[in-house]
């Protein structure tokens, strides 16, 4: 087997963390490893943060072994309905692609489990409030003299350090702390929370890249590292041109609706039968292309709209314009007339419309995985797309505790006799 130093393939096989590929210019396979082959990560979170964390991890070739309480397990299991099969559409979504084993943190033999994993990991990640860790024993100052070199990642609402870092936190929370409520929804309208758990999602993501970086920096220097992510962080970092808007101004940006600060027109319409889409005049050419799609030349022409800061400045007289203009027609007919006219435009889709797309169907964002239980369950698909890799979802979120035998006696060497031992006094 060799590795492949040249992209001309003719076909490709795809098991586990290998990717094969079949070279035109001889008879031969070439091998590509998943980016995180034989990385090993400790999974000791729940919920969403730190699972949606290892979930990637886990996608990019890492062995992700999750940690669960015996008997309950992570508390998605019993978020619902929606269930499928007695299985919890929440826990579902972001469990692929990891192993399950049930310890119980607070038995002394449950520890000496940890331990022994935290020895042969690579990357450590919890996302329980600042101090229970420490309560548990698995902090990282405890894990760190086990294994140097370990990555140990905390997620949490506010952070390990600070005044707040006590507070309870969830997502909706944070979303109303960091701002982001008061520049979502409409104006004069109450605040509006983004329809998912936004900040838990940033914050997994930059637990994500924040602990590839360490590993990198760990095969050049041999030094493990602790990592600090808040919910909080993610949330005021993603303020962004909205932040340097008030740097710039000091006043408080206000919710806009769909529209944006800066950029006229750039929002939702409706069409004649109720309908939204999307139109984001990103520039003055784009404009020109849009008067003349939809045979409106005069507007194109009148100096009031002729820049885009015209457009700002006279902004609620053009989209009383606009709104006159596009409830004439159905949406259907404006994105064809977009579309034709290179105009940036969408329709504002149901969920069921995206996942049905053909874009979305093309990149294989939704596929099926055999589950023990459910049989054929969809998922999404993996977003990152390497042109010498094939990432697939290769294991279906585990059953609970699915993994433990095979966890204690492949890495830790326990015997049958001794496992059946831990399940009778609630170790496992």
């Amino acid at each position: 087997m060799k590795y492949l130093e040249s992209p001309l393939v003719e076909n490709e096989w795809n098991h586990e963390n290998t990717t094969l590929f079949k070279c035109k210019e001889a008879n031969e396979y070439y091998m590509y490893e998943k980016p995180l082959k034989g990385i090993r990560v400790l999974d000791v979170s729940r919920v969403l943060a730190g699972p949606f964390c290892t979930m990637i991890l886990g996608d990019l070739g890492a062995e992700v072994i999750k940690v669960e309480e015996p008997l309950k397990g992570d508390d998605t299991r019993s978020w619902g309905p929606p269930f499928i099969d007695g299985e919890a559409a929440y826990y579902l979504s972001v469990n692929r692609n990891k192993k399950s084993i049930t310890v119980n943190l607070k038995h002394p033999d449950g520890l000496k489990i940890i331990y022994g994993l935290a020895e042969k990991s690579d990357v450590f990640i919890e996302n329980f409030r600042p101090g229970v860790a420490e309560r548990l024993k698995i902090d990282y100052e405890t894990i760190s003299k086990i294994n140097p070199k370990i990555i140990y990642c905390s997620i949490s609402g506010f952070g390990q350090t600070g005044p707040y870092k006590d507070y309870p936190a969830y997502d909706l929370l944070i979303q109303a702390m960091s701002g982001f409520m008061s520049i979502t929804g409409e104006e004069g309208r109450p605040p509006v929370r983004i329809g998912v758990a936004l900040f838990d999602i940033g914050a997994a993501m930059y637990a994500a890249i924040a602990i590839i970086a360490a590993l990198y920096r760990r095969d050049r220097t041999g030094v493990g590292e602790r990592i600090d992510i808040s919910l909080l962080d993610t949330g005021v970092s993603w303020l962004t041109y909205m932040a340097m808007n008030y740097f710039a101004t000091g006043i408080n940006p206000k919710r806009m609706g769909s529209a944006h600060p800066s950029i006229v027109p750039y929002q939702c319409f409706q069409d004649r039968d109720g309908k939204w889409f999307a139109l984001a005049v990103g520039n003055d050419e784009i404009w020109k292309r849009m008067c003349k799609a939809i045979g409106r030349e005069d507007l194109m022409n009148d100096k009031r709209y002729a820049t885009n800061p015209d457009r700002v400045r006279n902004r609620n007289e053009l989209l009383e314009e606009l709104d006159k203009i596009f409830k004439s027609n159905s949406r259907d007919y404006w994105i064809k007339i977009f579309m034709e006219n290179e105009v940036p435009c969408a329709p504002v889709n149901e969920v069921s419309e995206i996942l049905s797309d053909p874009q979305t169907l093309h990149r294989e964002m939704v596929v099926e995985v055999d589950h023990p239980k459910i049989g054929r369950l969809k998922q999404l698909g993996i977003p990152i797309k390497y042109a010498k890799t094939t990432l697939k979802v290769e294991h279906p979120p585990p059953m609970l505790g699915q993994h433990t035998e095979e966890v204690l006696m492949n890495l830790l060497g326990y015997k049958k006799e001794e496992i059946l031992e831990l399940k009778k006094r609630g170790v496992i």
